[in-house]
């Protein structure tokens, strides 16, 4: 009789489940991960919100991005990269000079075309530059000769950069080592010609407010033309450099 009632007993007891855990609630599993990932876009808003609003401010509300405006809010960049890239000759491009106020303002520097229309107080008619608008004034732009030299011709531009070999010196040289002068001086000449053209091509190309639009096309006929007109003449007087050692300046005509 008592082992039956022990043997009810052990069967009764293994009869029983064991207790189940119990349910994790979220505030608990938020705990265990830490940072959610909608906790750090929200940061990540946060500061995104607070950096353009200070560079709004900063900037007299013209910038949300402290002063850099990406061509793409630019509308007439954007119009500009729709349409297409312009082709003009030196007579088309004549016309875009700022006396039409219907038309926008360009200048050339180098065969490339640039939009100044942004600026109508300094390019536009009766503007301090205004003789670059309407041209491809290469040449003005490197030697500084605003009067004669706005004009896409190069020829002789390089004088102004070659040292002028004293007399007595240049006596005691062979035909050999003047010719190797001369073609070591045209040599550095060229490379600061084409470093000053850079120069100006990547000022207007990299303004916040000047852009590219297109080409000059037919500069070589317009060159020939202009020698033509000009008797063969092309060109005006150009300060050349002081002597090799040193020295005054000299002025001649280039071309």
């Amino acid at each position: 009789m008592s082992s039956e009632l022990r043997q009810r007993q052990k069967q009764s007891s293994s009869s029983k489940s064991p207790p189940k855990p119990k349910p994790s609630t979220p505030s608990n599993n938020n705990n265990a991960r830490g940072i959610s990932i909608l906790d750090f876009l929200r940061v990540l808003a946060t500061l995104i919100i607070a950096t353009l609003g200070l560079s709004y401010y900063m900037t007299g509300s013209e910038s949300v991005l402290f002063g850099y405006r990406p061509w793409f809010t630019r509308w007439p960049v954007v119009l500009r990269y729709i349409e297409g890239p312009l082709t003009l000759t030196p007579s088309q491009l004549s016309l875009y000079n700022g006396t039409d106020l219907t038309l926008p303002i360009y200048l050339s520097v180098n065969g490339t075309i640039f939009d100044v229309s942004a600026n109508p107080l300094v390019y536009g008619a009766g503007g301090h530059y205004n003789f670059f608008t309407g041209k491809d004034a290469t040449r003005a732009f490197v030697t500084g000769c605003f009067k004669e030299d706005l004009t896409p011709d190069m020829r002789g531009v390089e004088e102004m950069f070659i040292p002028i070999d004293d007399p007595e010196e240049e006596k005691k040289l062979s035909s050999g080592e003047r010719k190797t002068r001369r073609e070591q001086d045209l040599r550095i000449a060229r490379q600061r010609i084409a470093k000053q053209v850079a120069h100006w091509e990547g000022f207007f190309r990299n303004h916040k407010r000047y852009f590219e639009v297109g080409k000059v096309v037919g500069i070589e006929e317009f060159v020939e033309e202009e020698r033509a007109r000009e008797g063969g003449r092309s060109g005006s007087f150009v300060r050349r450099r002081g002597s090799r050692g040193g020295g005054g300046m000299l002025l001649g005509r280039s071309r």
